[in-house]
């Protein structure tokens, strides 16, 4: 198949497309009666449905939940991976909160303590993946001061510590309305922060 040299094309004037040299007439007749170039994304659109493809595409918008005035068609992906209110949860506790609290929520969460069954240490929940992959069952008493105490003494201090079953849904109950308070007092102050100072 013989390949068409530039001889045989022309631009068209209104869409920049190469056209064929037989057909750039009856082409731009047609293209500049019915197309028109968008001033945003240079694309071609009918000349009929140019101002709702603006609106479907180019118009501003805003965020609901951050208040961010952006084009139409970046509004899912901010909303799914950009917003700093887009709601997250913990990787250690699964609780619900803002992206932009998630840093410094992990931190402290991260933090807490839980016993590990296998050896009767406590381990931190950012470390508690590593020690389990490495933890080989076997009691550690030269971990710390804290730790070394006889295997009886250990076993009687991790029995007297773990929280019976009722106080962790309790704990996870107070965490819940704490994380709502905060929304809703983060919402209240952003609502304050719209509508300006009560003077």
């Amino acid at each position: 198949m013989a390949v068409a040299s530039d001889e045989t094309t022309r631009i068209c004037n209104h869409c920049d497309r190469a056209i064929p040299s037989s057909n750039i007439d009856l082409h731009y007749a047609h293209c500049s009666r019915n197309l028109e170039k968008c001033k945003v994304c240079g694309d071609m659109v009918p000349k009929k449905h140019a101002e709702e493809h603006f609106l479907n595409t180019h118009a501003p918008v805003t965020c609901s939940l951050c208040s961010e005035t952006m084009e139409r068609e970046i509004l899912p992906i901010h909303k799914g991976e950009n917003c700093p209110q887009r709601i997250v949860t913990c990787e250690f506790c699964e609780f619900p909160l803002p992206a932009i609290d998630l840093a410094e929520h992990q931190e402290v969460c991260g933090n807490r303590t839980e016993l590990c069954h296998l050896c009767n240490r406590y381990v931190r929940l950012r470390e508690r993946y590593n020690h389990e992959s490495r933890c080989n069952g076997i009691p550690e008493d030269h971990v710390g001061s804290s730790r070394n105490v006889r295997p009886v003494e250990r076993e009687q201090g991790a029995r007297r510590r773990q929280p019976p079953e009722y106080s962790r849904k309790r704990l996870l109950f107070t965490i819940a309305i704490a994380g709502i308070a905060v929304l809703l007092g983060s919402l209240f102050f952003q609502k304050t922060m719209e509508t300006g100072p009560v003077v």
